[in-house]
């Protein structure tokens, strides 16, 4: 019989609430939102099930110790109170992860890594005269050490890999978007597969897949090759394919347009591919289409949501670029909601419209703000269609 207990999903700062409501609809109990994280109970079946289905958590940490620490040496000393071969052996591989946040420890996060590392090798060379080795790409145990003033919680990291690496994407554009945070503009939208769904300026075409599986209810994983809780002892497959049984059983088909344009060739070429490897062609059409020349074909509402540059790597007139933006909205796309994410607040005001929600998040490092804006039908109403027409290939990328 499984146990429930405690565990820890990490996300990015702006998505606490929609993975405290994913987590909610997923079945976990005693949900708390943190800063960048949401904590809850499950049994190792949910612990599984979490790790393939949700979208907005980047890791499902597995807390086994919290303690009380002074500095490094104290830190040395209590990791090696903590008996290892519950959860590796002196054989096992392992690596470390950690984050420091205390006036207590005058050392970088790289540090602590590496004195957490001593301490848990020197308890088996001490107990049985051999240490495990350390393998940072491809551990069997992921360990994940949090120190926060002086508390620290030692946590076994149950993804692997960060859960933004859904597998599907082989080919990237300059600044492509985070998979979780494409997931998050989705979500927080609203946008459920019940209308069209257009990015116009799709890139890569991350946020167009998010989208799909959203609207079709797929799991966010399930082209993830590997777990890291696959490398436990205690690994239960029987289990883990019944719960990724149960999720495949509920997925759903949605018969709404899924469309990404982008004026660049290569863009075009690199989200195809990435749309095929998470095998989600029949339900996305990537199109070869400047958003600046193209109308939105009349066919009722519309969700467009997009992540337009910032100004970041381009040496383009933002100011300029961002009025286009709100002029071919007004010209083009009634009876939609526009969505959209940027860095720069300055441009933003030059596209000539009224956002009708503001939310803060962060784009990496970058401090940004997702607004929303109400296209409303009126006597101007686009008749003329996209043309899906190739334009001229001796446009540069």
């Amino acid at each position: 019989m499984n146990h429930n207990f405690k565990m820890v999903a990490t996300t990015m700062f702006g998505l606490e609430e929609v993975l405290e409501t994913e987590l909610k609809n997923l079945g976990a109990q005693d949900i708390q939102v943190g800063v960048r994280n949401v904590s809850f109970s499950g049994d190792k079946g949910f612990m599984y099930k979490a790790n393939i289905a949700l979208r907005t958590a980047i890791r499902i940490l597995k807390p086994i110790k919290r303690f009380k620490v002074a500095d490094e040496d104290d830190l040395y000393k209590k990791l090696m109170q903590i008996e290892w071969e519950r959860f590796m052996t002196v054989d096992s591989t392992f690596a470390i992860g950690a984050v420091v946040n205390s006036k207590n420890f005058t050392t970088n996060s790289h540090y602590i890594s590496l004195k957490s590392k001593d301490a848990i090798a020197d308890y088996f060379r001490h107990k049985y005269h051999k240490r495990p080795n350390v393998d940072i790409k491809y551990p069997d145990l992921k360990i994940h050490v949090h120190i926060q003033g002086d508390l620290c919680s030692v946590s076994l990291d149950s993804s692997g890999d960060s859960l933004h690496k859904r597998g599907y994407r082989s080919a990237t554009n300059i600044a492509p978007i985070n998979e979780v945070l494409a997931a998050g503009l989705v979500l927080l939208s609203g946008y459920t597969g019940d209308c069209n769904f257009i990015d116009p300026m799709c890139g890569s075409g991350t946020i167009l897949i998010e989208a799909a599986m959203i609207a079709n209810n797929i799991p966010a994983n399930i082209n993830r090759k590997e777990f890291g809780f696959e490398k436990w002892e205690d690994y239960d497959e029987d289990l883990y394919f019944t719960i990724q049984e149960s999720l495949l059983k509920k997925i759903r088909s949605s018969h709404f347009k899924i469309m990404g344009f982008d004026k660049a060739p290569s863009a075009v070429r690199k989200a195809k591919e990435n749309v095929e490897n998470a095998n989600l062609s029949e339900f996305i059409g990537i199109h070869h289409v400047n958003f600046f020349n193209s109308m939105k074909e009349v066919f009722g509402q519309t969700t467009i949501l997009f992540n337009p540059p910032y100004g970041e790597r381009l040496d383009i007139d933002m100011q300029e670029f961002y009025k286009k933006i709100g002029d071919t909205l007004k010209g083009g796309y009634p009876d939609s909601t526009v969505w959209f994410i940027t860095s720069n607040l300055d441009a933003i005001k030059h596209v000539g419209l009224r956002t009708s929600r503001r939310i803060k998040l962060k784009n990496g490092d970058l401090d940004c703000i997702y607004v929303r804006y109400d296209m409303y039908a009126g006597s101007k109403k686009a008749k003329k269609q996209i043309n899906y027409e190739d334009e001229s290939e001796n446009k540069e990328d």
